[in-house]
């Protein structure tokens, strides 16, 4: 137990590898059982209701947790274990939409929620093994981020349009000029504003200096418009 949650690093998470290749496959299966049983959540407010705390107790443990290692180890004062990345962003809003079903937070988390947490998980930006606690956290929680969105889409009568997509776009930038002031003054990479993480990600491929921030605002731009039609053709096939 004490080697679990240490923080030192006696099996190298390798991707592609058996444990993250397992994880994947429960992340696809659990997250089409979710758009497959949209009308059983709808229909069946017990189900709902079930599902919904299970997610909101997956998302709030895996936050709690991650703070408490960050702090025993005298990681928390790094500057770089604060949900302020976007991952982290979706999850607090993803706990207060389950909580709520406020409809434009519900909005907000469906393009920021499923494919940068899918992304983080197929392009894990971890050191530590299965055998760690920081692997499972990792995993659970960003699984539980892109389900929660997808969930709570699948769950509700809510409606995204382009104009959602639209305002998600113009929320982010915004977001992004606070967290550029945020990262300047505290010398931390939230968001990875500057530069990609040192674990080879998809990041690596967006260049230096400003060509970098305009591929960043270029991918994230076609990213959301890839969820936004992919929302459209399930909205089609259900309807």
């Amino acid at each position: 137990m004490e080697t679990w949650f240490s923080e030192y690093i006696e099996q190298s998470f390798i991707t592609f590898g058996t444990s993250h290749t397992m994880m994947l496959v429960l992340y696809c299966i659990v997250s089409i059982g979710i758009l497959w049983m949209h009308r059983e959540w709808k229909n069946q407010k017990f189900l709902q209701n079930l599902v919904r705390f299970i997610l909101l107790f997956l998302l709030i443990g895996s936050e709690i947790s991650y703070q408490i290692w960050t702090f025993i180890h005298g990681l928390w004062m790094e500057g770089s274990h604060l949900p302020l990345h976007l991952c982290g962003v979706a999850s607090l809003l993803g706990c207060i939409s389950l909580l709520t079903y406020h409809s434009k937070l519900i909005k907000i988390t469906f393009f920021i929620g499923i494919l940068p947490a899918a992304i983080a998980l197929i392009t894990p930006d971890l050191s530590h093994g299965y055998q760690h606690f920081r692997f499972w956290k990792f995993f659970i929680h960003h699984m539980a981020i892109s389900w929660t969105s997808l969930f709570l889409i699948a769950s509700t009568n809510v409606r995204i349009t382009g104009k959602d997509l639209l305002e998600t776009f113009f929320y982010l930038i915004l977001y992004s000029l606070f967290i550029f002031l945020f990262n300047t003054f505290f010398q931390t990479n939230y968001l990875y504003l500057n530069g990609p993480p040192v674990v080879g990600t998809p990041l690596d491929w967006m260049g230096e200096g400003f060509i970098y921030y305009i591929r960043l605002g270029v991918t994230t731009f076609f990213l959301f418009s890839f969820m936004y039609f992919l929302y459209k053709f399930f909205y089609k096939k259900s309807h």
